[in-house]
């Protein structure tokens, strides 16, 4: 194996791009905006100069790098992306524009996917090769790995994790056209929806939070972690619906580890004790000891994942 490898996270405004050592340590990393305009099609020839001028910088040739791994916000299979909507893709073939470009392998996946393999690589689950990530924020993504492989099923739709059916107490449609999906109870916009409907359930409980445009999923656990009754509602809540998935997941791939990670993941130790608590409720004898632990990579997860997409290949 060479000594080298590019790990790149494309985003809808910027693209994280990270020169590693093959061994996982990162050399340098930076980042380009993310030009979609012109439906995109300056992205590629703009990732594909970044990593020539790092190599030239770093006096780097085809020989010193193994390759270059992307994470794309979009279904990936076999290298291609049929719709990217937030880079204004259409049907995109990466490994062979980026690959044509810079002359180096190149491989390709779900940026949710990808954060995965960064954090079973380097993060929260180091040292395991079976693994569920999920990352809670705006939406509720994730990845799934068994035997250190990542699953992007059939149609590139594998760890869609928020996307299961939870709960059939919602009228309005999730994002991707059902209704009661994991997304709309547990991302930080779903903790809000949950939170407003306690709030109107409950007007005779004293509570520190407002439906005054500031609720926010960490205006909740804030409150929750100074003991406020409404909050405890609020979370309690979230969290039976977090562990009851997590457990209908584990019991199909009987991971060694859960990982959590996202914007809501900040919250710390009392969101992993209260999701665990539940997790054990639901989730099938041979799984109940599934450790659930926070991720450790933040924002660089993509890049690293990328880095490893490149090494798993």
């Amino acid at each position: 194996m060479k000594d080298y490898c590019f790990g790149i996270d494309i985003g809808g405004t910027t693209v994280k791009c990270g020169l590693f050592r093959t061994n996982g340590d990162l050399v340098d990393k930076w980042e380009i905006p993310t030009r979609t305009e012109d439906a995109g099609k300056n992205i590629l020839p703009d990732i594909a100069a970044a990593v020539k001028a790092k190599m030239s910088e770093k006096n780097l040739t085809a020989d010193d790098v193994e390759g270059v791994g992307v994470g794309v916000p979009g279904p990936v299979r076999h290298g291609k992306v049929p719709v990217a909507v937030n880079l204004h893709w259409g049907e995109t073939d990466i490994v062979g524009i980026l690959g044509g470009l810079t002359g180096l392998r190149v491989c390709a996946g779900n940026d949710a996917n990808v954060a995965a393999l960064g954090e079973m690589w380097k993060g929260g689950a180091e040292g395991c090769s079976d693994v569920i990530v999920v990352t809670l924020g705006t939406g509720v993504g994730g990845g799934i790995i068994v035997d250190g492989k990542l699953v992007e099923g059939a149609h590139g739709a594998g760890g869609e994790i928020g996307h299961g059916h939870a709960t059939d107490e919602l009228a309005e449609p999730c994002n991707c056209g059902n209704t009661g999906c994991l997304e709309q109870v547990a991302s930080a916009t779903g903790i809000v929806r949950v939170a407003k409907d306690e709030l109107t359930k409950h007007p005779e409980i004293r509570t520190a939070l407002k439906d005054d445009g500031g609720l926010s999923a960490k205006a909740v656990f804030d409150a929750y972690k100074t003991g406020d009754d409404l909050a405890e509602i609020i979370v309690n809540r979230f969290a039976k619906y977090l562990g009851a998935m997590l457990g209908a997941y584990a019991c199909v791939t009987d991971p060694e580890i859960i990982v959590i990670g996202g914007g809501v993941s900040k919250a710390g130790e009392p969101l992993i004790d209260i999701v665990t608590r539940y997790y054990k409720e639901f989730a099938f004898s041979a799984c109940k000891n599934t450790p659930i632990v926070l991720a450790r990579l933040g924002n660089d997860a993509g890049i690293y994942g990328s880095a490893k997409l490149v090494l798993n290949a």
